[in-house]
């Protein structure tokens, strides 16, 4: 149903990511998004949350590695399937750190029903997440 990738520098496990399409009630992002209601944002085209980003401790300061990670990710997803928009729920830090890479906050402290847990939602249009993460000038929507 989506896309799970590890990666591996110099012959070690260095880290995960999983892309998951929205819209059919898997994601974390699409129980988030309930509750904002009328103020979710609708985004014409395939919608994909990208989640369960998990980098080795060594390499979590070094955003070459996790620029890398996200390239490779989103490239071969785009590659095998239609991607317009990537969506992703983290805590407000990762949101920022994530707007380095096209993608903009739309939501913050959104509550987790039954949780204590809060999140902060970005949205990033692919082409523009890709062309950011690749170093090449990014057009806006």
């Amino acid at each position: 149903m989506g896309f799970v990738g590890a990666f591996e520098r110099g012959g070690r496990l260095i880290g995960t990511i999983r892309l998951v399409p929205m819209g059919l009630g898997l994601t974390l992002t699409d129980d988030l998004l309930k509750h904002l209601g009328p103020q979710a944002p609708s985004h014409p085209g395939t919608c994909w949350e990208v989640g369960r980003l998990v980098l080795d401790e060594a390499h979590r300061s070094d955003v070459n590695a996790l620029r890398q990670c996200l390239f490779l990710s989103l490239d071969y997803a785009c590659t095998l399937t239609r991607v317009d928009n990537l969506y992703a729920s983290c805590t407000h830090v990762l949101g920022r750190l994530y707007r380095r890479f096209a993608f903009n906050s739309f939501a913050a402290d959104v509550p987790l029903a039954g949780t204590d847990k809060r999140y902060t939602l970005i949205h990033g249009y692919a082409t523009e997440v890709l062309a950011s993460l690749s170093g090449r000038q990014v057009t806006a929507h």
